[in-house]
């Protein structure tokens, strides 16, 4: 399906609202019904029924149809965080005495549900180093149900070999769920590579604005239907149909969004590469990331997340290095238009702070869409003061 006519024309039938270009807010709780048989088929089956707007909506509708297209999935589900998608697709497909495979430091509110809640339910989750397939292995047990996955994740940018796990999780019968907020459907889609389940947040590019929260799921109709019957439903975790119509927005431009972003980022990259203080930089798309490789045959695009190691010997220089940008804003998240910086410093005291751990120097920056030349020369003055 061409990716213009799923961001201009999917799930836009026009003649429903007035012929309007842009698709109308239903800013609407519940529905009514002219029979008694058009309520009973709506209370019957809800995930295909507009009966209350916690479950389905007119406006989401429209964005979870171009969202499974964009994944080349058959259905999506679409939540009013990126934390609701992963809680709902995990508490739909475990139980008590159950066990998870996942990588090793995922998303923190993935991290936080596998050790926070589930244990409380007798759900165990072994942490693997996903880089390598035999971990995969070895990790496997009677009663594993889930291999949860993140490629790349947002800081180091591990990558997993997302066709090799598919194939061991499918040979066990194992659910495979990935975050796939890195890369976009534009440019990863797990799918492809046998997932069952994608995920991602929807706050980030797919909105572009930061000024919306979602989270996006997809799958086989049959998995998202159990998922909106027994966790979307229950947890009232859908997206509102204002939100909705913000990412729709945002999809319009979506793959101009990304292009531009990924061009002025390997711009602003080669230019810290040669900086003297700078120590390293990990990019899943450079040159020296050790799996470039696994990374060209999944992912068509790497965009704006990119880390720095600085040369820092104290917890003060990389606060005044921070401060002294003056067109980066100091926040978490990404996507949006803004340029970030994120300093895993700012989590830790002075006291804590120690210069010979690498991970303590990593400076994890997001190129928004300023020109690149404006960055540089804003990065320049910075790494002058430090």
């Amino acid at each position: 399906m061409d990716i213009s006519y799923i961001l201009n024309e999917l799930g836009e039938d026009r003649s429903q609202y007035f012929n309007a270009v842009s698709p109308p807010i239903v800013q609407t709780s519940n529905f009514a019904f002219d029979t008694f048989e058009e309520l009973r088929n709506a209370f019957a089956n809800e995930e295909s029924a507009f009966l209350y707007s916690r479950g389905k909506n007119p406006t989401v509708d429209i964005l979870s149809k171009k969202l499974a297209a964009l994944d080349g999935a058959e259905d999506a589900l679409v939540f009013n965080s990126g934390a609701s998608a992963i809680y709902c697709s995990i508490m739909a497909n475990v139980k008590s005495g159950d066990h998870i495979i996942s990588i090793k430091k995922p998303y923190s509110w993935a991290t936080r549900l596998f050790d926070n809640v589930l244990t409380r339910f007798g759900v165990e989750t072994t942490y693997i180093d996903g880089t390598k397939i035999e971990n995969f292995h070895e990790a496997i047990r009677p009663e594993t149900k889930i291999i949860y996955l993140e490629t790349p994740n947002t800081l180091t940018y591990e990558i997993q070999d997302l066709a090799a796990v598919s194939q061991l999780a499918k040979s066990l019968d194992i659910i495979t769920i990935v975050d796939n907020s890195y890369c976009t459907p534009i440019y990863q889609k797990p799918h492809d590579f046998g997932i069952d389940l994608s995920l991602q947040s929807g706050t980030k590019y797919l909105g572009g604005h930061s000024d919306v929260l979602a989270g996006v799921l997809t799958g086989s109709k049959e998995m998202l239907k159990k998922i909106f019957n027994e966790q979307l439903l229950n947890t009232g975790s859908g997206i509102s149909p204002f939100n909705a119509w913000l990412i729709l927005r945002g999809l319009r431009t979506l793959p101009m969004r990304l292009e531009h972003i990924s061009k002025s980022t390997l711009k602003v990259i080669d230019y810290l590469k040669k900086h003297p203080k700078i120590e390293k930089l990990i990019f899943p798309f450079d040159e020296n990331f050790p799996q470039l490789e696994l990374a060209r045959k999944q992912m068509k695009g790497a965009c704006g997340l990119f880390t720095i190691i600085i040369k820092a010997t104290s917890h003060h220089q990389i606060e005044r290095f921070t401060y002294s940008l003056k067109h980066f804003l100091v926040a978490v998240s990404w996507g949006g238009h803004e340029s970030l910086i994120l300093p895993q410093a700012g989590g830790l005291s002075p006291e804590d702070f120690d210069p010979t751990i690498e991970r303590h120097r990593m400076v994890r920056i997001y190129i928004g869409f300023e020109d690149p030349e404006y960055l540089i020369s804003d990065f320049e003055q910075a790494l002058e003061v430090l």
